[in-house]
């Protein structure tokens, strides 16, 4: 490899390295994020043919929280079960309002006894504990999140660290060196693939980024933007908050208070009416999480969910579309009168224009039976696929439908469209290694 750290123009890459190359920066609300780097074809084969290393859950914060009610905090705004929940381990927390509608979800570990630390967070839990009686503190955590997944993630980084890795069960971590500094490695892959974390405080993240970026030349690793990272999440069937659903946190009030104006820009998008928010929002059931939710204890939202429970309505699938309506949509750009919007590649709506909201109706036989949202481009699979929220008595695979591709009050295009298995990619699936 004859790349070699620089110091670059930028202020704060959040533990990302730079190198003096033709690569694609954004910048949005006063952050740059690294979007492309070879191109996002051979990024998006990264975690089929060899893994790739993705460094933009570094920009999100990482909270830690501490104190005797650390675990009873967290118990009583999560669906998730507590009751067995050791140090070492992690799990993927879901948050809901009263109403059911998930307002954040991460990864929460157990450090030691009163310890957790909730990675990529936003501020809902902060909010919830101002408002609590529990003995907690937080504070947060200048880290840098490297994700390394697909089938040579284990042994890009058994070389970078220098021993063996396979020990770390899913969901568990210890620590390692890399590049002479110590990190934390995490084994856990939302999308379903041989996945790990390395975690390292943001001053070592270029040593550490560079040596597994070396370590993984001949494992075909490739550099993750976030212009190709979306498609990852369509394809291992793993909804991604603010792009296939809204987080339902703003419909409280109070949260809105607390949190005041943010300066993130949002996007609302898709043949369904804006002022629709329910349509873009989710509960744990219509995003197949619902394995999350346990009534063993009490928490936000229960109620809500008990009675979704007892007669859930919708699901998550893989739309499948249909190529001529797809090629249709293209060609509209190359014909008189407003065109079709734009399906963008690799994935649509892009995050370029900040926080999404997208949703598009999905109708059978002319009748609403759910939305779509977040639409990609498999290189892999040569085919267009979005994530769709459908009613359950429609979810078979091989069920035709259609979805409204489109913006509300603009042109729209009827695209044709078969419920497929979800995830998408079974290959190489976490469990199963």
């Amino acid at each position: 490899m004859d790349k070699i750290m620089e110091t670059g123009p930028f202020k704060d890459l959040r533990g990302l390295p730079y190198y003096d190359e033709p690569i694609t920066y954004l910048a949005l609300a006063g952050r740059i994020f690294a979007w492309e780097f070879d191109g996002w074809k051979k990024e998006s084969l990264s975690w089929k043919n060899g893994c790739y290393i993705h460094a933009g859950l570094s920009s999100l914060p990482t909270i830690r929280f501490t104190g005797r009610d650390a675990v009873p905090f967290f118990e009583s705004i999560s669906t998730n079960s507590f009751a067995k929940f050791s140090i070492g381990a992690m799990k993927h927390a879901v948050m809901c309002n009263e109403q059911g509608l998930i307002a954040a979800h991460g990864v929460l570990q157990r450090d030691q006894e009163d310890v957790l630390t909730f990675f990529a967070a936003g501020p809902w839990p902060i909010y919830q504990l101002a408002k609590s009686g529990f003995d907690v503190k937080r504070a947060m955590v200048d880290i840098s999140i490297f994700q390394v997944a697909g089938p040579t993630s284990l042994a890009t980084l058994e070389r970078a660290a220098g021993e063996e890795l396979s020990d770390i069960r899913f969901l568990r971590y210890r620590h390692a060196t890399i590049g002479g500094k110590q990190v934390e490695i995490a084994r856990l892959g939302m999308s379903g693939n041989l996945a790990y974390e390395v975690r390292v405080p943001v001053s070592d993240g270029p040593e550490v980024y560079d040596a597994i970026f070396r370590a993984g030349q001949d494992h075909g690793i490739q550099r993750l933007g976030w212009r190709t990272y979306l498609v990852n999440h369509i394809e291992g069937g793993f909804p991604q908050q603010n792009w296939t659903f809204r987080p339902a946190d703003l419909e409280d009030q109070g949260y809105r208070d607390f949190v005041g104006n943010r300066d993130f820009p949002a996007h609302i998008s898709g043949s369904v009416d804006p002022a629709d928010m329910r349509a873009r929002y989710r509960s744990p059931f219509e995003v197949n999480w619902q394995s999350t939710t346990k009534f063993d204890h009490e928490f936000i939202g229960r109620k809500a969910l008990e009675a979704e429970a007892a007669n859930p309505r919708r699901t998550a699938v893989t739309l499948r579309w249909h190529p001529e309506d797809v090629l249709d949509i293209h060609a509209s750009l190359l014909k008189p009168g407003e065109p079709y919007k734009t399906l963008d590649l690799p994935s649509s709506p892009t995050w370029k224009e900040g926080v999404l909201g997208h949703a598009d109706h999905l109708l059978k036989d002319g009748r609403p039976i759910g939305y779509s949202s977040g639409t990609v481009y498999s290189y892999h699979y040569r085919e267009v696929l979005s994530m769709g929220c459908i009613d359950i008595d429609e979810a078979r695979i091989g069920n035709e439908v259609t979805v409204m591709w489109g913006d509300h009050g603009s042109r729209i295009k009827p695209v044709r469209a078969v419920v497929e298995r979800y995830p998408y990619l079974t290959e190489d699936r976490n469990d199963a290694i």
